[in-house]
C-alpha cells in the first residue's frame, strides 16, 4: 500500500527594502494637508504640557497648608483712590478674546483671496496679542516691585510665585512667538506671496492660504489655554 506524500510549498514576498515600504506608506496619506496635521500635532502635545502645568498647580494648592493669596488683592489695579480687583487681568482677557476673533475674520479673508483686509486683520491681531504682551510685563513687574519673587510671597503662600511665573511666563511665551509670526505673516499676505505663490524663506514649499488658517489654529489654542489660566488663577 502506497502512501502519498504533498508537500507544501511557502512562498516568502520579496523584501522590498525601507525605501520602498516607506514609499507605500506614503501613498496612503497623499493629499494630506501637513502643515495643518503637524500643526494639530504640535498643540495636542503642548496640551499635555498645560495640563501638566495645571495639575500641578491645584496639587501645591492643595497640600500646602499656608493661606492662598487672595487673587482679589494680589492683583487689583489702583484707579485714582479706588482699589478696582481683577481690572488689568478683565482688560487683557478682552484684548486677547477680541484678538481671536480678529484671526478667525482673516482665514476668513484670506481664502476669499481679499489679501489687504487679511493682511489688516492680522496686523490688528498682532498688535492685540503684543498688547497682551506688554500688560502682562506690566503685572509680572508689579508684584516683583511688591515682593512676590519665585521662591518667597509676602501675600501668603510661599509656592503662589513661582507656580505663577512659570505657567503665566509660558504662555506668554507662546503669545509672543505668535505675535512675532503674525507680522511676517502680514507682510507676506500684504505683498501677495499667497497669490503670487512664491516660496518660503525657511522651506522650499510654495505659499498658500493655508498658512493663515494653520496660525489661526495655533492662536485659537494661545486664546484657549488663556482660558483655563484666568480661570484657575485669578477666579480661584
Amino acid at each position: 500500500m502506497e502512501e502519498s506524500t504533498s508537500t507544501i510549498k511557502v512562498i516568502t514576498p520579496p523584501d522590498r527594502g525601507a525605501q520602498a515600504e516607506w514609499s507605500s506608506d506614503q501613498k496612503a496619506f497623499k493629499g494630506v494637508p501637513w502643515g495643518k496635521a503637524m500643526m494639530w500635532i504640535f498643540l495636542v502635545s503642548d496640551t499635555f504640557v498645560f495640563s501638566v502645568f495645571l495639575i500641578s498647580y491645584m496639587t501645591v494648592r492643595f497640600s500646602t497648608k499656608v493661606d492662598w493669596p487672595n487673587t482679589s488683592e494680589v492683583f487689583s489695579l489702583h484707579v485714582g483712590h479706588t482699589s478696582v480687583p481683577l481690572l488689568l487681568i478683565a482688560i487683557m482677557t478682552f484684548i486677547l478674546i477680541t484678538s481671536s476673533g480678529t484671526m478667525a475674520l482673516a482665514v476668513k479673508y484670506g481664502y476669499e483671496k481679499n489679501r489687504k483686509v487679511c493682511a489688516i486683520l492680522m496686523l490688528i491681531t498682532a498688535i492685540l496679542g503684543a498688547s497682551f504682551v506688554g500688560m502682562q510685563a506690566f503685572e509680572w513687574t508689579k508684584l516683583i516691585m511688591e515682593g512676590v519673587r519665585p521662591w518667597e510671597n509676602p501675600f501668603g503662600a510661599p509656592q503662589f510665585g513661582s507656580i505663577f511665573f512659570m505657567v503665566t511666563g509660558f504662555h506668554g511665551t507662546h503669545v509672543t512667538i505668535g505675535v512675532i509670526f503674525l507680522f511676517i505673516m502680514a507682510r507676506k499676505t500684504w505683498r501677495g506671496d499667497f497669490d503670487k505663490g512664491r516660496r518660503g524663506f525657511f522651506t522650499s514649499q510654495k505659499s498658500d492660504y493655508e498658512a493663515i488658517e494653520i496660525m489661526g489654529l495655533y492662536w485659537h489654542f494661545v486664546d484657549l489655554v488663556w482660558v483655563f489660566i484666568f480661570a484657575f488663577f485669578y477666579l480661584w
